[in-house]
């Protein structure tokens, strides 16, 4: 489903990796890898469309990701560092926001529904702004809850989220992949992915 080719970055006078090369079909999951500055975070965003590579391709079920422009955008759900929340809507209404605009109606009902089984029970109508970054980061994970897009792209998603948590996360990416979603994610941390047998990618 997702092939790159002879990919290479480079920002400013330095060269962060090149002739990067992997596939993942459905089902796929890849965990990439490295250290502060090697071109993890550039690397997610150019599989998403979001920054261009300096060489090389991507491509999603055999054609260009530049040639399927919104096409695209509809099968991929991009999850950066920041967790893209309004600190002033509650949870409630920060799901329902992220689901609209990704063209999807979620229903109140729904997501509360969604919110408790991320551990929010409680903490649906309070202000983002008084949430712990745990419970913040757990707000904005919820989407993947509802996402209908086939290729995760997770970067750093792990980051303040305690061990409970972790392991709700890693049973939702399995959950993703078991169901012949594809993934691929960044994390300092060794996180075990129930089920899968996955890749390994070191960028140095």
């Amino acid at each position: 489903m997702l092939a790159v080719t002879n990919l290479a970055c480079v920002r400013g006078d330095r060269r962060l990796f090149s002739g990067l090369d992997f596939s993942l079909e459905a089902g796929g999951y890849l965990h990439v890898r490295g250290e502060n500055g090697a071109g993890k975070t550039s690397l997610l965003r150019m599989l998403c469309g979001l920054s261009p590579a300096a060489e090389g391709e991507i491509r999603w079920q055999g054609r260009p990701i530049g040639e399927l422009d919104e096409a695209f955008r509809q099968v991929v759900l991009y999850f950066g560092h920041h967790n893209a929340l309004k600190d002033d809507l509650t949870p409630l209404e920060n799901l329902r926001l992220a689901a609209a605009f990704h063209g999807q109606w979620l229903g109140e009902t729904q997501a509360f529904d969604l919110l408790q089984r991320a551990g929010l029970r409680g903490r649906e109508d309070l202000p983002v702004r008084v949430l712990s970054q745990g419970q913040k980061r757990r707000t904005a994970l919820a989407r993947l809850l509802c996402s209908r897009a086939r290729l995760w792209i997770l970067d750093e998603p792990f980051v303040a989220l305690d061990v409970a948590a972790v392991d709700w996360l890693a049973g939702i990416i399995a959950a993703h992949v078991g169901n012949g979603g594809c993934v691929v994610l960044t994390s300092h941390q060794e996180v075990l992915i129930p089920g899968t047998s996955g890749q390994s990618l070191n960028l140095s």
